[in-house]
């Protein structure tokens, strides 16, 4: 089973940079108030885990039972908020809070889903939505192309961290243990391959245009 601590402190970590994430894609992309982006900015932190949670059958999702998930959301929102023009000045400051929050909840999220029984195929499925989720929402809502579907390295390193995930913990001696070093190595993988795709401009094949 997985280790709560461990589980909740990375659930809790990816909510914080998806937060900071998605208000500052907010500030950046669209002109909104203080609503505005504490909203964007939940929204992005808790999305892909409330789908998770509904797929999964959770309910009611964690969300809406531990209060520290909407707490930290809006705690990242807010600090967006003010600290916006200081934040600004780090060109890939949201490319990489995103590819953070990516990373955490990709391992989370598949570890939930052993937790409560599924294969791990549809585990490593999971935790890519639980990733992708809220970004996606996010950016549906500010009326932009969500990256799952225009970056092929956004899908791609989340199916990969949460597969690392998914290895190590169903082959684990224990039974399936999931704990600090297992997250830092399916979160770690995520965010290389992320942050890699990013630097290097790398991306998915894509079909070749029409004449």
């Amino acid at each position: 089973m997985a280790e709560p601590s461990v589980l909740l402190v990375a659930d809790l970590a990816g909510t914080f940079a998806f937060a900071l994430n998605g208000a500052l894609t907010a500030i950046r992309a669209v002109h909104v108030d203080i609503v505005g982006v504490i909203a964007l900015g939940l929204i992005t932190a808790v999305g892909g885990g409330i789908i998770r949670d509904i797929l999964l059958g959770a309910l009611p999702p964690a969300t809406f039972v531990d209060w520290r998930y909407l707490a930290v959301a809006a705690a990242g929102g807010l600090l967006a908020f003010w600290f916006s023009p200081m934040l600004g000045r780090f060109t890939r400051s949201i490319d990489v809070l995103d590819a953070a929050g990516l990373s955490l909840f990709a391992v989370t999220g598949a570890a939930k889903a052993l937790d409560l029984g599924v294969g791990p195929v549809q585990a490593i499925i999971l935790g890519a939505i639980t990733g992708v989720g809220g970004g996606t929402i996010r950016d549906v809502l500010i009326q932009r192309v969500p990256g799952v579907l225009s970056s092929g390295l956004y899908a791609i390193p989340a199916l990969a961290g949460a597969m690392v995930v998914v290895i190590v913990v169903s082959t684990s001696p224990a039974d399936r243990v999931f704990e600090a070093p297992v997250a830092l190595l399916g979160a770690g993988t995520c965010f290389l391959i992320r942050v890699l795709g990013l630097y290097y401009s790398l991306d998915a094949p894509k079909p070749p245009r029409t004449s």
